[in-house]
């Protein structure tokens, strides 16, 4: 009998590119993919069944009790550009969804629950170290309100995890940049934009993650950790300025306060949101001690230089 594994968000091209890497890396799964927007140019997979539903806990728990999930992929939360809704829809979505999810799978006898969080939890400060471990505060919120809903969702997950660690295995990932060809997340947008502004006195440090890396690293989430918050990021680190030469695209250098100015002006176009003014400021740069201790040293297909080269 085929072993189900549910993955929410499935419109996502993350969420695509993990369901593929599954498909070839085992043959004994059906894939139930669950999105709240219309679904668009689905891998044509037997083993991949896609459909849109409204996220509230009436159609989740008809998909639970319907399906024994052995795992569930949380791939779906809702980002923050301008472009991604009102502050009420991801709220809904990042956290009422969330915790609906959360009571599911464990009343329902799930194994394993994999959420997909981020780095920006942890904000982007002066004052942050070098390298932020798991259990760095999560400060993203002190400045930018709109960053509440994603500190919270990733509280709350945590909390969560903790309590019942016991009942079901459940992963959280904070992944750096994830940058590539179908992705088009704000970093990537940024980077890829004709001239869009780069701050010429201040230039942090970042780390990227390949899209075929990330996707990979959600599979080996789902099979090889154990209960935990896990970094997801490479070793090497590449400076914005260095970042924006290696994809070629033309910026023009302009102090910051110029910067905070144009995305300010620009934002209708330029889906810029004005929380990112930080993270091209200071860095917020993950040690990934944790990931290495299970995986080794040697666990991305792609160096951060690489996956630049890719976006061109």
């Amino acid at each position: 009998m085929s072993k189900k594994i549910l993955i929410i968000g499935i419109q996502g091209a993350m969420a695509k590119i993990t369901a593929e890497i599954l498909i070839q890396s085992r043959s004994d799964i059906q894939i139930i993919g669950v999105d709240s927007r219309p679904i668009e140019n689905m891998p044509n997979r037997p083993q991949i069944k896609a459909q849109q539903i409204k996220y509230n806990r009436t159609n989740f728990e008809k998909l639970f009790r319907e399906h024994q999930f052995e795992s569930v992929l949380h791939l779906g939360r809702l980002g923050h550009s301008p472009a991604m809704g009102n502050i009420h829809k991801r709220i809904d979505i990042n956290l009422v969804g969330t915790n609906t999810i959360l009571e599911l799978a464990q009343k329902f006898q799930t194994k394993k629950v994999v959420i997909l969080s981020t780095h920006h939890v942890y904000g982007a400060l002066p004052d942050n170290p070098m390298f932020l471990k798991e259990d760095a505060p999560l400060r993203a919120s002190f400045k930018y309100a709109e960053l509440r809903d994603v500190v919270e969702m990733d509280q709350m997950c945590t909390n969560w995890m903790w309590k019942n660690q016991n009942q079901i295995e459940t992963i959280v990932l904070r992944p750096s940049n994830i940058i590539g060809p179908q992705i088009k997340n704000n970093i990537t947008q940024y980077l890829k934009t004709p001239y869009a502004p780069l701050p010429m006195d201040y230039n942090p440090m970042f780390q990227f993650i390949h899209e075929f890396d990330m996707a990979t690293m959600i599979v080996n989430a789902m099979e090889k950790f154990t209960t935990g918050i896990y970094n997801v990021t490479g070793d090497d680190v590449i400076s914005l300025h260095e970042a924006a030469e290696i994809i070629g695209v033309k910026k023009i250098l302009v102090p910051i306060i110029a910067v905070e100015q144009l995305a300010k002006f620009l934002t209708p176009v330029w889906k810029f949101p004005l929380y990112m003014l930080d993270y091209v400021k200071f860095p917020s740069t993950l040690d990934n001690s944790e990931l290495k201790k299970i995986l080794g040293p040697d666990t991305f297909r792609f160096s951060a230089k690489e996956a630049l080269e890719l976006l061109k």
